[in-house]
């Protein structure tokens, strides 16, 4: 039956939390805390190996053809004929219950493990252990065939999955039976813990693989479950370990026997890390038997397949980096530099040696530089080139600094090996890595010098075209280092590097982080013409890339890089200059409607400094070059797009032409937006969304008014020639049913020539007289406003009648009290028929019991108040005729 295992004891592994309890949860999160989030696990490592390690031949495998004897052997009454089936029933199965499946693309050989996977699971769930037993035998003999060696790393990743739910299904199906109602295990429990069932469970799975005959799903399998252990001993992992490590040295393929001891490490740290002797026991092995891959055996197996020994050994290299990671965990300097010791005794194999620059500490390799240049230049190249060693080194010096002293010589020494390759992937791969060694410890006189070896190494052929990713990479680190851009632009091959990015998509993405980094990192504003030009051209070439077929969340971010950098451009007083900046920009930014949209706001922006700068009094030159700025905007705003942008737009371009004394050219702004009032559509688009635009109108024509009441009178055009030609445009609008917009908007007229009739406006712009200076409180004026007034008031009266229906009482009342709150705000209630309709109106939001009570009770209490006042004496009056409505 083969061999007993030793009881061994070791932590949990992590279990998925959907699957424990809370107590184990806990258990594991303290037993995990042994290796630190400073070890890179496994599960990092597997995606990069199934994309790396592919193959196009076609691939075979053995499927189980399942049967129900399991079921059947399950049901006996005796114990010992239970054992007997379960063991006949192995045999079965060893001697030849499957079925070979041959010319598999890898794609199907994939589909075929995870169904695998998943027969597995449903064997479990449904009671059928053996069975179960039987597919992860069958996956791990496909561990020992190596007839298409290219995949092979690829094949132990996804054998390797399924022997993980193998080992997690046993351990939890034996936990489950340490607990009951009764009893829960402790957080760290011991064998005694466990109770005589499952210890009977867990031998009982131990004997089962140990009755095995092949060696390599033997291990594989054992290895699977060495957590269960812990139900059985405390001392067993450091004898199980030992004799699993010993096993391995039974199989003879080299290949095969590296990644049997990385699944072994894998384990290993997982449930005992602590143990590391172990561990280095099994690299010690692996050191002893590594000239096996050079021997004759292999050398016959890769002419058989066809495969040259370069494309062999870096098949190694994720088996033996697993190791050389787990050996170097927090191992003491002594160790890694006896592991060094030792590699330079097998002749400073190149494999070895990139396995342990991959593994150990940047900060172990970066103090050795020199020393690990000394064993690159000694290396036998066959078969492992040494510009990937010098790859892996730079990846080290990326990560840690190496002594200031051997800065240079260090650069020097591996450049003379990059500069040399001839392959233009195997040049950039390298090249890519120590681009950024060089920004980190050198001048811009280096990194210009490594920026035009890539360019003439990528020219010819046009090779850049095949490595665009690892071109974005170097202009990442250099972007990333060089902060000041009048330095990087400074760097005479920059821009020359990415005129090699000749594919607009990953052109555009090469423009963007150059922009984010400028927007990240620019503190001041610059005039600097090296940074204007060449952003400027980088901002271009975004521009450019807009089409029909452009997303709008694209569109926004291009936007968002381009305005970002127009804000940080100044040329200070020069305001000629800065203007003739932003017409350039006009004419190569035409396609975003943001970045236009910014534009105009910068020219008003540096029309009103201009005003500050003179305080108010323009000169000949600075009134000529404020009209040259209002232009800019006037002729700017029709190309744009969204219809309350361009109204927002023409009434603050009109206020700024207004507060530079630009008088024709505001009200030109102020008739266009007039203009435009009667194209507002009844739905906008608000962030992907269809809203209605009445109240964005009400907003805007509310500001709209505000400005009017300072915008004086055109002496061609008659008094409030602007304000008719607005209520025209508003009585004209085809409003929405049901909707009290409109007469909102006529109250805010109201308020607006009730202020326009003051002797005194509230507010002025400095330098330009608005109606109360130029009419002076004429009757004439008064008598067009109080017409406007009576003209607006029997609007909203009239609007009022039509609301005595049933269904809009309640809108009648609201509006009814809003409109006697302009009244008294803004009204002279001295007038007998304003007073009256004072009264009507308060009568009215009563009427049919929908006003608030509370509010009436506290705006009739405000006119008692305020009758108290100087000259308020009529309020008291107009108070008595103002009665509450009561509850009955």
């Amino acid at each position: 039956m083969g061999p007993t295992p030793s009881p061994c004891s070791q932590p949990p592994l992590t279990l998925q939390p959907w699957q424990l309890p809370r107590s184990r949860k806990k258990r594991d999160r303290e037993d995990n805390s042994i290796v630190g989030s400073d070890f890179e696990p496994w599960a990092n490592k597997r995606g990069e190996i199934l994309a790396r390690y592919t193959t196009t031949e076609k691939l075979s495998i053995n499927l189980f053809m399942g049967s129900e004897k399991g079921r059947a052997g399950a049901s006996a009454s005796a114990m010992s004929e239970k054992v007997r089936t379960r063991l006949e029933e192995l045999d079965d199965f060893e001697e030849g219950s499957q079925k070979e499946l041959l010319n598999l693309t890898q794609q199907d050989y994939v589909n075929r493990i995870e169904e695998l996977n998943q027969s597995l699971k449903d064997a479990w769930a449904s009671d059928q252990k053996v069975k179960a037993l039987k597919i992860v035998i069958q996956c791990s003999k496909l561990l020992s065939d190596t007839s298409v060696i290219q995949f092979y790393p690829s094949k132990f990743v996804l054998i390797t999955d399924i022997l993980d739910t193998f080992g997690k299904l046993v351990y939890e199906r034996i936990f489950s039976m340490c607990v009951d109602n009764r009893s829960v295990l402790p957080d760290h429990f011991s064998p005694e813990n466990a109770n005589d069932t499952a210890k009977e469970t867990c031998l009982n799975w131990f004997f089962k693989i140990a009755s095995i005959r092949e060696l390599i799903p033997r291990f594989y399998v054992e290895a699977s479950i060495l957590k269960c252990n812990k139900f059985l001993s405390k001392m067993g992992i450091s004898e199980c370990l030992p004799r699993l490590t010993c096993m391995i040295r039974g199989i003879g393929d080299p290949l095969v026997s590296v990644y049997a001891r990385a699944y072994l490490c894998r384990v290993g740290m997982e449930v005992a890390p602590h143990l590391k002797e172990s561990l280095n026991k099994n690299f010690f092995d692996f050191l002893l038997t590594f000239k096996q891959i050079h021997g004759d055996t292999v050398q016959n197996q890769l002419v058989v397949q066809g495969v040259e020994l370069p494309s062999y050994l870096p098949l190694y290299s994720p088996a033996m980096d697993w190791i050389f990671q787990c050996i170097s965990y927090h191992a003491p300097e002594t160790l890694l530099t006896e592991m060094m010791e030792r590699c330079k005794k097998l002749g400073n194999n190149a494999l070895l040696l990139n396995s342990v620059m991959s593994a150990f500490r940047a900060e172990f390799i970066a103090t050795r530089s020199m020393d690990f240049i000394g064993m690159i230049k000694e290396c036998d190249e066959s078969g492992f080139p040494k510009h990937l060693l010098f790859r892996s080194l730079g990846l080290n010096l990326a990560l840690a600094d190496p002594p200031e002293s051997d800065r240079l010589q260090i650069l020097n020494e591996a450049w003379k090996v990059i500069t040399k390759l001839k392959n233009p992937q195997d040049y950039i791969n390298c090249a890519e890595v120590w681009v950024e060694y060089t920004c980190r410890h050198f001048t811009k006189r280096e990194v210009n010098t490594v920026l035009a070896d890539v360019i003439k190494h990528m020219t010819p052929d046009r090779a850049f075209e095949d490595s665009y990713p690892q071109l974005q990479l170097i202009i990442k680190k250099v972007i990333a280092h060089f902060h000041d851009f009048s330095v990087l632009f400074s760097v005479e091959k920059f821009l020359p590097f990415l005129d090699m990015f000749q594919k607009e998509s990953v052109r555009v993405e090469v423009c963007k982080c150059i922009m984010e980094a400028f927007i990240k990192h620019q503190q001041e504003p610059t005039k600097d013409p090296v940074i204007l030009n060449a952003l400027l051209h980088v901002c271009k070439t975004m521009h450019d890339s807009v089409n029909a077929l452009t997303l709008e969340d694209e569109k926004r971010m291009l936007s968002y890089l381009i305005n970002g950098f127009i804000k940080m451009v100044s040329f200070g007083r020069d305001f000629e200059q800065q203007l003739s900046f932003y017409v350039e920009s006009r004419s190569m930014f035409c396609n975003l409607e943001p970045v236009l949209v910014q534009l105009i706001h910068s020219v008003n922006r540096l029309a009103m400094e201009t005003r500050k700068v003179m305080k108010g009094n323009h000169s000949r030159k600075t009134a000529a070059f404020v009209r040259a700025c209002v232009a800019y905007c006037f002729i700017t705003i029709p190309s744009l797009a969204g219809i309350f942008t361009r109204l927002n737009l023409y009434l603050h371009s009109g206020q700024v032409a207004l507060a530079n004394q630009c008088l024709s050219q505001a009200d030109a702004f102020f008739k266009a937006a007039i203009s435009l009032i009667p194209e507002v559509p009844k739905m906008i688009n608000i962030d992907g969304k269809m809203r209605p635009s009445e109240s964005f109108l009400l907003e805007f024509l509310c500001n709209f008014f505000s400005t009017l009441l300072i915008v004086p009178d055109h002496p061609e055009h008659g008094v409030l020639f602007l304000v008719r030609e607005l209520l025209n445009v508003i009585q004209d609008y085809t409003w929405e049913d049901n909707s009290d917009d409109k007469i909102r908007i006529y109250t805010c007229v109201l308020h607006l020539l009730a202020a326009m009739s003051q002797e005194t406006y509230l507010y002025h712009i400095d330098k330009v007289d608005s109606n109360d200076s130029l009419y002076g409180g004429d009757s004439k004026f008064l008598a067009e406003n109080n017409k406007l007034c009576e003209t607006v008031m029997a609007q909203i009266l009239e609007h009022l009648k039509t609301l005595a229906k049933d269904e809009a009482l309640k809108r009648q009342s609201s509006l009814g009290l809003s409109f006697f709150n302009s009244i008294l705000a803004h009204g002279d209630l001295r007038n007998n028929k304003l007073n009256q309709l004072s009264v009507n109106l308060w009568h009215l939001a009563q009427r049919h019991g929908c006003a608030d009570t509370r509010t009436m009770v506290k705006t009739l209490e405000y006119i008692k108040k305020r009758s108290k006042q100087p000259d308020m004496n009529h309020l008291t009056e107009l108070a008595l005729r103002l009665p509450l409505q009561t509850r009955t």
